[in-house]
């Protein structure tokens, strides 16, 4: 029963450092999307030029694009990423911009200064853009929740203690199944049977470390890039290209 415990308590507990990485992620995805839809909708294209209003809403997805970007980084080992998310802001952001987020101490952060002034430099009521900068609260509250976890590992100790316990079962197993398999030719049964629950139990132990550290195995490359393509097409829309008409809500 202790093992079986010691177990359970261990996965539970990797699953849910695993479970808070994912639901970090799916609020970026959500809340991108919503602060670009709110942006595009928003926009008063009666106070700028159709150039100006593609090249605004162009900035503010970009700028969103660029946050997730630099939080995978943030979250990702420097020798797996660095010179991908060097490449891939050079070709997509201004240089200047692009730049200061690689040289920045901080990039999420400078990331996030860069999106709430995408964000200001848009035509429309204030009220409006409070709503929008809500969604950059969140994006910093995720981001702050995903640093604890990257900065927070389970204890070495209680990864090891489970191991050498398992381990120390597993050994004196043989023991405790040496008579039920008296049946087979010189107990070679207890072979395969401690094969079979050594494999299945530090497959468990195996699983549970791989949790542990959510951001290795996190689909987060995908995640930017689906961010990416999203924002893009939402920014693409135009009040009325749908044939619905709009209404001056500004009176």
């Amino acid at each position: 029963p202790s093992l079986v415990l010691l177990l359970v308590f261990r996965t539970n507990t990797a699953y849910q450092r695993w479970d808070e990485a994912r639901k970090n992620w799916g609020m970026n995805i959500n809340h991108s999307r919503d602060l670009v839809r709110m942006g595009t909708a928003y926009y008063d294209s009666k106070s700028s030029t159709p150039e100006a209003r593609e090249e605004d809403l162009k900035q503010l997805s970009l700028a969103t694009w660029s946050f997730v970007r630099s939080m995978k980084r943030h979250l990702s080992p420097e020798w797996e990423d660095e010179e991908d998310f060097k490449t891939e802001l050079r070709e997509k952001l201004p240089a200047a911009q692009a730049e200061a987020i690689i040289n920045a101490n901080h990039r999420p952060n400078r990331a996030l200064y860069d999106l709430s002034l995408a964000i200001e430099n848009l035509p429309m009521h204030f009220i409006r853009k409070n709503e929008i900068h809500k969604a950059v609260t969140i994006f910093e509250d995720n981001l702050g929740s995903s640093e604890r976890l990257l900065t927070s590992p389970v204890p070495l100790f209680y990864s090891r203690h489970t191991a050498r316990f398992l381990g120390t079962w597993l050994l004196f197993l043989s023991m405790a199944i040496y008579d039920p398999f008296a049946t087979t030719w010189n107990h070679v049964g207890m072979i395969p049977a401690v094969g079979l629950l050594s494999v299945f139990l530090f497959g468990i132990e195996e699983l549970a470390a791989q949790m542990e550290e959510p951001f290795t195995i996190l689909p987060m490359q995908a995640f930017c890039d689906k961010i990416g393509n999203w924002c893009n097409e939402i920014v693409s829309w135009t009040p009325g290209d749908n044939g619905m008409p709009v209404k001056d809500a500004q009176k």
